[in-house]
């Protein structure tokens, strides 16, 4: 039986709301145009293996070249992209796609419910290193019924679809049941014409591609640009077009060049600082109780953020989610109680190393030093070790014991809890297990009853508050620009940034 598109956009998060674009270029898609793009991430470890996706830069370089089965929309809904439609069985336990018809890779291979099927296989393997394992593990059989691709799960899922629009899923050719992935060949509207990991990719418009409304460039060019200074500076000199991740100190600055337009978007994406809590002293959580407590939140909003962002609880639920727990205390910054908990841990004092790089996020070295000094009124002597940019997220993050971090978010509360939080996530950065979190992980998936699943997301998001391992002071608004030769839709994407990380194919030049 077909689930009714009411209750499938339940479990997606009401996301946040566009700025005002004052001087944005009017919305009237016209195509042809080469734009350069400077990004805040990338890295020379990225590669095509959609199993490594791990920043934005590669991510907008996937959307670009390649195509996935369903695409978070603009409005934040779910729409199918290489599956034409979607539906499911009664339970949410089987889930049927319908192939989108005359498609064709890069390599004039027509598209088949096999290279679908083969993509998704190369997460689930047994030896599989993929960074989305956990979210196909549930998955019991995948198989193709004519035009349909069909998944049985080991239990209901009503949020399934969503999984299928990250950028992990991209659909690429096939032959006897595996991918190739070496040379970037998809079925997105753009081919690569060269790529440098941690410099720069190329890329030119698919003239057979088959969406007829996207695409508008001739050509890209994203710029793997670590710095922010270097970003603002290529964009108000007008050697970009775009640039992503604007330090919130420099916003005012960058609003007020000539021919350029700012761009702030809410939604779900939050900096952490991420305790391994498999190592002394994080594996106390009277520590990282004493931590949580130790952070001015409101001043880290206030001095890295600019303002362009809310408090966090450390959790990782946004408020516009629609299981967002907004009963649960918020979390302030209190010495005395992070002094009672590091009693109750037998300290009277700690030390202990915030490794950091702006790499993280915008401010992350300057927001590890606020931190410092907000808890050294607690007795904790937080020792700030600054990593370079280039490979921190393969050299430092998940192998440093305490780390800053930065979160695009999910669409969805299964999936961000799924992909960070549940014991055998790939990306559980705070390596933290609790049994009574991983038990509600599985019966929330499940659970078709609203109200039921309400009760057991915000019980999940108190565990994390209390027993996680991730300090998560703020949630940040996504903060780019542009110069006024680029033009885009009235309204955009706000579960990545720049337009869901879609502005390669739905944005133009005028």
């Amino acid at each position: 039986m077909p689930m009714k598109r009411r209750n499938l956009l339940k479990g997606a998060a009401a996301l946040g709301v566009l700025s005002s674009l004052p001087g944005r270029a009017p919305a009237a898609p016209r195509s042809g145009g080469h734009v350069r793009v400077a990004m805040g991430h990338g890295g020379s470890s990225d590669s095509y293996d959609p199993a490594t996706y791990a920043n934005n830069y590669i991510q907008a370089q996937t959307y670009g070249r390649n195509n996935m089965l369903t695409e978070i929309a603009p409005d934040g809904g779910l729409r199918g992209e290489l599956a034409e439609s979607f539906e499911a069985s009664a339970d949410a336990k089987t889930w049927r796609f319908k192939l989108r018809k005359g498609v064709t890779f890069h390599n004039g291979k027509t598209l088949t419910a096999e290279d679908i099927i083969a993509s998704i296989n190369y997460h689930r393997g047994e030896n599989s290193k993929s960074a989305v394992k956990a979210l196909v593990e549930p998955v019991v059989d995948l198989r193709r019924d004519g035009d349909w691709v069909v998944f049985d799960l080991e239990a209901g899922n009503a949020d399934f679809p969503f999984l299928f629009a990250d950028y992990h899923f991209a659909i690429f050719p096939s032959a006897d049941g595996e991918i190739d992935f070496s040379q970037g060949v998809g079925t997105g509207g753009y081919m690569i014409k060269s790529f440098e990991p941690g410099i720069r990719t190329e890329l030119v418009r698919n003239p057979d591609y088959w969406k007829a409304d996207a695409a508008f460039f001739e050509e890209i060019e994203l710029l793997s640009v670590l710095d922010a200074t270097a970003r603002v500076t290529a964009l108000t000199t007008g050697e970009v077009d775009i640039a992503d991740k604007i330090d919130p100190k420099t916003g005012p600055l960058v609003s007020r060049a000539p021919g350029v337009n700012m761009m702030e978007t809410a939604g779900a994406q939050h900096f952490t600082f991420a305790m391994d809590t498999r190592q002394g002293p994080f594996n106390d959580a009277n520590v990282r109780l004493a931590l949580k407590y130790g952070v001015d939140r409101q001043e880290l909003v206030e001095k890295i953020l600019g303002g362009y962002g809310s408090v966090g609880n450390d959790h990782p639920i946004p408020r516009s989610n629609i299981f967002f727990n907004a009963d649960l205390e918020q979390r302030a910054f209190d010495p005395d109680r992070a002094r009672f908990h590091l009693k109750q841990a037998g300290l009277d004092e700690l030390s202990v190393e915030l490794h950091a790089a702006d790499a993280a996020f915008t401010g992350a070295v300057d927001a590890a030093t606020l931190y410092r000094e907000s808890a050294g009124g607690s007795g904790i002597d937080i020792r700030v070790v600054r990593e370079p940019n280039d490979g921190y997220w393969k050299n430092v993050w998940m192998q440093k014991p305490w780390t800053a971090v930065y979160w695009s978010g999910r669409p969805t509360a299964d999936w961000m809890f799924t992909t960070a939080y549940a014991a055998d996530a790939k990306f559980n950065d705070t390596f933290w297990h609790n049994d009574r979190f991983n038990e509600l992980i599985v019966a929330a998936r499940a659970e078709l009853d609203d109200a039921r699943r309400r009760e057991m997301y915000h019980e999940m998001q108190a565990i994390v508050r209390d027993d996680g391992g991730a300090v998560i002071p703020m949630f940040a608004s996504y903060i780019a620009a542009t110069r006024d030769t680029v033009g885009r839709p009235d309204v955009i994407g706000d579960n990545f940034d720049l337009d869901g990380l879609r502005f390669v194919e739905r944005w133009w030049l005028v």
